[in-house]
């Protein structure tokens, strides 16, 4: 099994304790939320605490090869026909290079839905020897950022690595009931053999908050499937890379951070490269912070505030209904490109489900199935 690869399909399966039926709904809510307060956002907040110390080249090799998969997998799945929103948070520990005041840890990433940063700091990452501290992080996690009040969102940890996850001064116990108060779950993945990850406390780690254990191999290969529709996802992704409207002092650096974190998956293969195209096509790339498209449709946006010098040469000079109807042109434009992809991409995934079926990777075959039929039973679907 792949680390990344495992991380979606438990990411499935906690995703399904959020998705309460109707009739829950209005019981069930958080004690710090106003009950008159109708909530018509939910959130996904995932917490990757990755062990950089120095045997964990393989975990972090995955990480960046399967990032994109593990976003899509979140992508098709609905909670009574709507998609909640994802961020991400990263973290880093047991690295010799980070701290010791802090054991050994570093907060990269807070809650974050730009996922082109979240890439861009999974690819600057690197290991060294160090001290592995599994409770001191997870609580570090848990105060440092905000996991929200809605009692809908759902909330997880997932830390990987390979040393006894009682190490440090901070109690894992402690650590865990911390998040039970919370309603984060902690997910543990051991990077070794299954049953020396269970005599070295990481299932326990994870049964705490109701959490899953798993081992995996972390110096396994991951492995890409090639279809028929790649290359026209791929010149696709030039088109889409096109109707972005860098607006701000962000907008140049992050439409050349953009085209770095294309070349970055494609450095995985071809087919890592589609598989981001596919998530910049989903309603989790969002970019208003630096784009005039997607930064449009924010309540708090307004054209009146847009200065001369924050327009990309092309829009400079422009009246600001000529910049209005120049987005219009874009907006339009990228929906036709993602319908293009959508539509390539159903017959994509149709393609690499025959070809797994095929090669048949026989416990994730039957894990994923079974993921399903549980999330069925909680109002969980896929598209």
């Amino acid at each position: 099994m792949k680390t990344l690869q495992t991380i979606a399909l438990l990411f499935s399966v906690m995703t399904m304790y959020a998705c309460k039926n109707d009739h829950e709904k209005g019981v069930a809510l958080h004690s710090n939320a106003n009950p008159s307060e109708n909530v018509s956002e939910h959130y996904i907040r995932v917490a990757l605490l990755l062990d950089t110390s120095n045997s964990m080249d393989g975990l972090i090799d995955q990480a960046k090869a399967q990032l994109w998969e593990i976003v899509n997998e979140l992508s098709y799945a609905k909670c009574r026909s709507k998609q909640p929103n994802l961020e991400i948070a990263l973290y880093e520990y047991g690295n010799d290079k980070l701290n010791s005041k802090d054991g050994y840890l570093r907060k990269i990433l807070p809650f974050t839905n730009d996922l082109d940063d979240v890439s861009k700091e999974l690819f600057s990452l690197t290991t060294d020897g160090g001290s592995e501290y599994c409770g001191t992080v997870i609580q570090a996690s848990l105060e440092e950022l905000d996991w929200g009040n809605d009692a809908d969102d759902l909330k997880m940890i997932f830390i990987a690595g390979n040393e006894p996850f009682t190490q440090g001064d901070v109690d894992y116990r402690d650590a865990g009931g911390k998040a039970k108060e919370k309603d984060v779950v902690v997910n543990t993945i051991f990077c070794g053999d299954f049953d020396h990850g269970i005599a070295t406390k990481w299932q326990d780690g994870a049964k705490i908050t109701y959490g899953d254990y798993m081992a995996i191999n972390h110096d396994q290969k991951t492995v890409h499937i090639a279809s028929p529709y790649d290359d026209v996802i791929l010149q696709l992704n030039i088109q889409l890379n096109g109707t972005y409207v860098p607006y701000g002092k962000r907008g140049r650096v992050k439409v050349a951070e953009q085209s770095i974190q294309d070349g970055n998956a494609r450095g995985y293969g071809k087919e890592n490269a589609v598989s981001r195209t596919v998530s910049k096509s989903s309603s989790f790339y969002k970019n208003s912070s630096w784009d005039l498209v997607d930064a449009e449709e924010e309540e708090d946006f307004s054209y009146d505030e847009l200065k001369e010098e924050e327009l990309p040469d092309n829009l400079k000079g422009k009246s600001t209904a000529q910049i209005k109807a120049y987005v219009k042109k874009q907006r339009a434009e990228r929906e036709r490109i993602k319908g293009e992809i959508s539509k390539l991409n159903e017959q994509r995934r149709k393609y690499i489900a025959e070809e797994k079926k095929a090669s048949s990777n026989g416990l994730e075959s039957a894990m994923i199935d079974a993921l399903k039929k549980q999330a069925k039973k909680k109002n969980y679907t896929w598209n």
